[in-house]
């Protein structure tokens, strides 16, 4: 009897959900990160369709790209909520300091170390882009675990993995759009594709988000407001594609439109926070599906440069933004950036995305980000606690010694 295609296509839509469910238990009762366990769950996958069956990388054919757009949409979406007057103006100066810098710093001995140990210049800067995204969802748990959620470092902490992958998103779409004008041979074409490619996506952030802000603040709460957030991540993936604008820029724009204008901006978020999580499960598996185990050995010596420069880019970001911060005024700990090491979801969309339009480089970038995020998600919560420790005892210090 045959076996129709889409049979399949769904048994494995479920496997892989029954699966997310036994990573979470374990991530529970372990301290084993639940996004690393997903990720080495699509690793499996990979090597049993690659290894076991001889099947080239990437499962679920003609699925698996418009799932991972989904998940891509919906997180950037959600971070360009956190960029609200009122916030922004609340964080204040110190927190758009350091951040920024950290954001800077980090992104540039990353591209700039990459190029100089010799690895091609899209794969340097495309990293360098990729390696200033954050997994605030690690962060905040291990400051909220170590109960400093109330100290001055922890604030700052939060503050700033709050806008941190905002920054990354914003730094990838210009890595992109300067690595497209540097590869065209006609300058002004590409200068007018890389204004598109950004400007087209904040124009097509705004023309989806005020009319859904009006919008929110007019349905009532419940089935209506979410039909309205799946719409909106539906035109904002399917629009950007379309017209081949960055779909994670886009998506931040317009989640900054609603968060401003709408009266009710709180209800489009929580719905698709509340949807978000079956499509980042697949998001992280497929990631970790789409390696290609062939070409894996080939990876090594960039991911290894990777992990270090980014380790010493944090560290440099922070100490320099800790000095930037502390000559207007405070004492901030030099050593903060080593607290913003852990690594996920923005970081991983970024290499799938620098994939597809550079695809030469395709396996090497999602080599690298696929065991770094694993190698960072286990030593970041791990480099927060340590931060937070150092700063406990340097506050007690200065009170024993006033």
């Amino acid at each position: 009897m045959e076996i129709p295609h889409y049979a399949l296509v769904l048994l494995m839509l479920g496997t892989l959900l029954s699966l997310s469910i036994l990573a979470d238990i374990i991530a529970r009762r372990t301290a084993i990160p639940r996004i690393s366990l997903l990720v080495l769950i699509g690793v499996g996958v990979a090597v049993i369709q690659q290894w076991l069956l001889g099947q080239p990388a990437g499962p679920l054919e003609g699925l698996s790209e418009p799932m991972i757009q989904l998940a891509l949409v919906m997180v950037a979406f959600l971070l360009g909520g956190e960029f609200t007057w009122e916030r922004l103006r609340t964080l204040g100066p110190v927190v758009a300091i350091f951040s920024f810098s950290v954001v800077l710093v980090s992104g540039f001995v990353v591209g700039a170390g990459l190029w100089l140990l010799g690895f091609p210049l899209i794969l340097a800067i495309t990293l360098g882009a990729v390696s200033v995204a954050t997994d605030p969802a690690a962060v905040t748990e291990t400051i909220h675990e170590q109960g400093a959620a109330d100290t001055s470092t922890g604030r700052l902490l939060l503050s700033t993995v709050a806008v941190d992958d905002g920054w990354g998103v914003i730094i990838f779409g210009l890595a992109m759009a300067f690595l497209g004008w540097h590869g065209s041979g006609d300058g002004m074409q590409a200068v007018l594709v890389a204004l598109w490619e950004l400007g087209g996506a904040v124009a097509l952030g705004v023309i989806v988000g005020v009319p859904a802000a009006w919008l929110t603040g007019r349905l009532e709460a419940g089935e209506p407001t979410r039909v309205e957030a799946i719409a909106l991540i539906l035109l904002l993936a399917g629009g950007a594609a379309l017209l081949h604008v960055s779909e994670l820029l886009a998506a931040m724009v317009a989640g900054a439109m609603v968060a401003n204008l709408a009266s009710h901006h709180n209800r489009s978020f929580s719905e698709i926070e509340y949807l978000k999580w079956p499509f980042l499960v697949f998001f992280f598996v497929l990631a970790g599906a789409s390696l290609d185990l062939a070409n894996l050995t080939v990876a090594v010596g960039v991911t290894l440069a990777y992990i270090v420069l980014r380790l010493l880019g944090r560290l440099a970001g922070g100490w320099f933004g800790s000095s930037l911060v502390n000559a207007r005024k405070g004492t901030l700990p030099k050593g903060l950036g080593m607290a913003l090491t852990p690594q996920a979801g923005v970081a991983m969309g970024m290499a799938l995305l620098a994939g597809e339009r550079y695809p030469e480089f395709a396996s090497t970038l999602m080599a690298v980000v696929v065991v770094s995020t694993v190698a960072f998600e286990a030593v970041g919560p791990w480099l927060v606690r340590i931060t937070l420790a150092r700063d406990d005892s340097r506050t007690k210090d200065n009170k024993t010694e006033t």
